[in-house]
């Protein structure tokens, strides 16, 4: 087992490491890296002294890592002066870090100032906001700026128990980094990402990593695991147990406010006091395959939440999700598109048990909405001044408990709810209708359509008539 606790200002030169604050630690590395000593030393595999193997290819040669959190910080502070490098950990170890690392930030903020003055002018409210405090802006990790690879081997890197709040990584403008085989846990930031925050310039990679009980205190920023601002790609990942704690925070295994691919992966019993208590995407574009969102919780969007964004979100099941709206997902002012989904067991206090969007447009094609719960109403679709679009899809044994439920299967308020080649079947409210409710609606069944089933009815009692509806 590896701890640490790193301060002062980082730099390095070709392959000579010289950290103020790492002190005796610093030199001997240094030391032990010129006579050789494969026992403290990061040790480089391929290209001598780190020198390209080809011209114009920029490779290098990996640099494993010993069980040392200091010597990972070493190792990284030498990555970045040098260019960039591919890392290797210590199979199994656990990397524990104490402390902040405290640097000179780099960052010329070009791109963020440039970002914060297009979100200003988009909505003038942003521009009130106080701006971060850059004492919150800690990392356990020097920032990376250059393409760093950090193969974990199944390594953890871990905040002590004990530790003041930081998150793990920080990539700035033109950093690259990518993650791989690698547990992040108990990360914890004042601000936006509890283990990883990739600013707008910057772009990340993460496979087969766990993140796990990790936080955001931001007050109404977010991503619990992960923040995202930039463009990321997660495959074959697992969120668990992460929060976005701040009384209004997003995406408590991770928020995403750039361009997000994540694929083959898991979140669970993430939570969020604001949306998203699995993935949150705010302002950002986003396209989800293959995943489970399984027992996450937030105010609105229980298993995923898609509000002022595009959301693409295919072959994914939300499990057993918990919100006041929208248990399985919520849209808001937004394009929520859903294909071959199974949103099943997830349940709403308010409004939503499977699915609620609000001002947004929403096709779900070839997907299954059933047994989900809500005690107001809508509890497989509630819809408000959306465009719904429903097909191929079976929407069943929804069951709308409330006092005044209405609509089991669908609730549509305001805008327009289209089914064509679905079913509704078997869903219950406590009033009628317990299929389809609509009010202020266009609501269009074709004739490939069955509702059938439905207690108390079937669409009899709803607020505007419905044709193709069996009574």
């Amino acid at each position: 087992m590896g701890a640490a606790g790193v301060a002062g200002v980082a730099a390095a030169a070709d392959r000579d490491i010289s950290l103020p604050g790492l002190g005796r630690l610093a030199a001997t590395a240094q030391d032990d890296d010129r006579r050789g000593d494969d026992r403290t030393a990061p040790e480089r595999d391929g290209a001598e002294d780190g020198r390209p193997d080809t011209p114009g290819t920029g490779k290098r040669g990996v640099v494993s890592v010993p069980c040392d959190a200091a010597k990972l910080v070493a190792a990284l502070v030498s990555a970045n002066a040098e260019g960039g490098a591919e890392l290797r950990l210590a199979p199994k170890c656990r990397y524990t870090l104490t402390e902040a690392f405290h640097e000179t930030d780099q960052y010329d903020g070009g791109i963020r100032d440039a970002r914060e003055a297009a979100d200003a002018a988009e909505t003038p409210g942003d521009a009130e906001a106080p701006p971060h405090n850059p004492a919150d802006d800690t990392a356990g990790l020097p920032a990376i700026y250059q393409p760093i690879t950090i193969d974990g081997a199944g390594a953890t890197i871990a905040r002590d128990a004990q530790a003041a709040a930081f998150r793990f990584f920080t990539v700035r403008d033109g950093g690259e980094l990518t993650l791989r085989d690698l547990e992040l846990h108990n990360g914890r930031s004042a601000i936006e990402g509890g283990s990883v925050h990739v600013v707008h310039g910057a772009t990340a990679v993460v496979e087969r990593v766990t993140v796990t009980q990790s936080t955001s205190l931001s007050p109404e920023g977010g991503g619990g695991g992960i923040f995202n601002d930039g463009n990321m790609v997660v495959t074959d990942s697992t969120f668990i147990g992460n929060s976005a704690s701040g009384a209004a925070g997003k995406g408590g295994g991770l928020l995403n406010g750039g361009v997000l691919t994540l694929k083959r992966s898991e979140f669970h019993r993430n939570s969020a006091n604001g949306y998203g208590g699995g993935l949150g995407n705010y302002r950002g574009a986003a396209e989800v395959e293959g995943t489970t969102f399984a027992q996450n919780s937030a105010s609105q969007g229980g298993g995923l939440a898609s509000f002022s964004a595009r959301t693409k979100v295919y072959d994914t099941e939300l499990l057993h999700n918990t919100a006041q709206i929208g248990g399985g997902a919520a849209n808001s002012d937004a394009v929520l598109v859903m294909r071959k989904m199974t949103i099943r067991g997830n349940t709403s206090t308010v409004n939503g048990g499977g699915i609620s969007t609000v001002q947004g447009l929403l096709p779900l094609d070839d997907s299954v909405v059933d047994g989900n719960t809500t005690h107001g109403l809508g509890a497989g679709i509630y819809a408000a001044k959306s465009n719904l679009l429903v097909r191929g899809s079976d929407v069943t044994a929804n069951e709308a408990v409330g006092a005044a439920s209405k609509g089991g299967g669908i609730y549509a308020l305001q805008g327009s709810a289209a089914i064509y080649t679905s079913k509704i079947t078997r869903n219950a409210a406590t009033l009628k209708p317990g299929g389809i409710f609509g009010e202020h609606a266009q609501v269009k069944i074709d004739d490939e359509s069955v509702v059938v089933e439905n207690e108390p009815t079937n669409c009899e009692g709803s607020a505007v008539p419905i044709a193709h509806c069996f009574r």
